[in-house]
């Protein structure tokens, strides 16, 4: 997804009065577009990659700021965040599973642990979490 397109929900979001939904959206586009200026001073564009780094970026500091919250005791809050969270995870790609980096992980030639990170960094960016990656990689 684009910009343009997020912008286009967020109209859907707002027609639907959709409060929560709204606010998550305005983070990720105003990061987007942020992104997409520093891209554009060194002649790049916005690739996917960097839309998924951007929106799992959201995640984690939604996350972070939910879990003050929570110790706060701030529950309607709390409960706010919770669907912003799952509103920026809907427009994630699907994580590979720890079957599926596995499975990959026993295909490769070389099972050194900087080769296999740089392996799924470089072809599963933003498809994988690189911490499963390392915990799998100790179970073989």
């Amino acid at each position: 997804m684009n910009i343009d397109d997020f912008k286009k929900v967020k109209i859907e979001a707002m027609k639907a009065k959709d409060k929560d939904a709204v606010n998550a959206l305005n983070s990720v586009i105003n990061k987007l577009m942020l992104a997409s200026i520093e891209k554009k001073a060194v002649g790049e564009t916005l690739a996917e990659e960097d839309v998924t780094r951007i929106l799992q970026k959201t995640v984690n500091e939604l996350t972070e700021e939910r879990a003050g919250f929570e110790k706060a005791g701030r529950e309607e809050t709390v409960a706010s965040l919770d669907r912003q969270i799952e509103t920026v995870k809907k427009y994630l790609p699907k994580l590979l599973s720890e079957e599926e980096i596995k499975a990959i992980i026993l295909t490769l030639e070389d099972k050194s642990v900087p080769f296999v990170m740089k392996h799924f960094k470089t072809e599963y960016a933003g498809k994988v979490d690189m911490r499963l990656v390392g915990t799998v990689l100790k179970t073989i």
